[in-house]
């Protein structure tokens, strides 16, 4: 199979990932061999090419938003069957038996592994998942619309979930990519009103397609204050702008797995039980949930559609904040 493999972390712009041919991943039980389809580029992927995530070992493929049909089940599958269409997500497996697993909470597991970190990912021809971290894909979703969904889609609605935000509230956007994207259809089919804090102009466009209720930097000021907001911008100042237009008892939660530093906040900011958390990774059933809300409303995902070999290219442009909703590699196995 071909495969983008990162051997050496570097900077995006000197193309980290290169072109190779591999043999194709052997089976083993429990687990399925999918013929990919397509892959989602996300900004984890960027994160980890450029080494700003520990990675445990090189080299390795990323990619984590897969979507592929079943070429070959292993032994003891029972729930899957060759030919069916599946998408693969950030998160490869849990043990099941930690304090973490036993509270649902298999998104803090201390031995989780992650697709395209620890395990081989979607930038390749042919990519191999555990059975009981695979999920069916709703009809109705090609494969390029299905892919941004496994992880933009699935953290951002566990974004919102740990937002707090309620039916009919003001929920603040910062930064309107990939997952924000998918945030605002969800939000505003639970009937919030969503301000949109981006510098982007061509995002901001975006934004106002899909029906926020006013766009702006994160510096500016909103003619309304939030009742919750999440940050997807992997910036660090923007957290006191964020809490300076939260209302009371707010929650502000931040989707980065990497973040630039947080500067020093003044006690006022936070003060009357305003809320900063955290949101790391996403547990099956954040993912089974949202397959089948996207299906439901149904979420349409904007795409930009590139070839295997643009993977460099592709990173270079989320980058610098010139993806239109998502990028998703379509891939072709021979």
């Amino acid at each position: 199979m071909k495969a983008m493999v990162l051997r050496n972390p570097k900077p995006i712009e000197q193309e980290p990932l290169v072109l190779i041919e591999l043999p194709k991943p052997r089976l083993g039980s429990n687990e399925l061999l999918l013929k990919v389809s397509a892959c989602g580029v996300c900004h984890t992927d960027l994160h980890t090419v450029e080494g700003e995530l520990e990675i445990p070992k090189l080299p390795v493929i990323p990619g984590h938003q897969i979507v592929g049909v079943i070429e070959e089940v292993g032994e003891g599958v029972r729930n899957f069957s060759v030919g069916d269409r599946v998408g693969v997500t950030w998160l490869n497996s849990a043990c099941g038996r930690c304090e973490y697993c036993r509270q649902g909470l298999e998104n803090l597991c201390e031995k989780a592994r992650f697709t395209g970190l620890h395990a081989s990912g979607g930038y390749a021809e042919y990519a191999m998942v555990p059975a009981d971290y695979a999920f069916p894909i709703p009809e109705g979703f090609p494969d390029i619309q299905a892919a941004p969904l496994l992880c933009a889609g699935v953290i951002g609605y566990r974004s919102l979930r740990l937002s707090e935000i309620k039916p009919g509230q003001n929920l603040g956007l910062y930064g309107f990519g990939a997952s924000a994207h998918v945030c605002i259809q969800i939000a505003r089919h639970w009937g919030c009103r969503v301000f949109v804090f981006t510098r982007s102009e061509e995002h901001r466009h975006h934004a106002e397609e899909l029906g926020a209720v006013w766009t702006g930097g994160a510096e500016d000021d909103p003619p309304e204050i939030m009742d919750s907001s999440i940050i997807f911008a992997p910036a660090g100042w923007i957290v006191p702008e964020a809490l300076r237009v939260l209302k009371k008892g707010g929650t502000l939660a931040i989707n980065a797995i990497h973040m630039s530093p947080i500067p020093e906040l003044k006690y006022d900011l936070i003060y009357y039980e305003r809320t900063v958390r955290s949101v790391a990774n996403l547990t099956r059933q954040d993912a089974g949930e949202l397959l089948r809300l996207a299906a439901e409303i149904p979420i349409r995902t904007d795409v930009q559609i590139f070839s295997l070999e643009d993977a460099n290219k592709v990173l270079q442009l989320l980058k610098q904040s010139k993806i239109r909703g998502a990028a998703v590699l379509s891939i072709d196995a021979e």
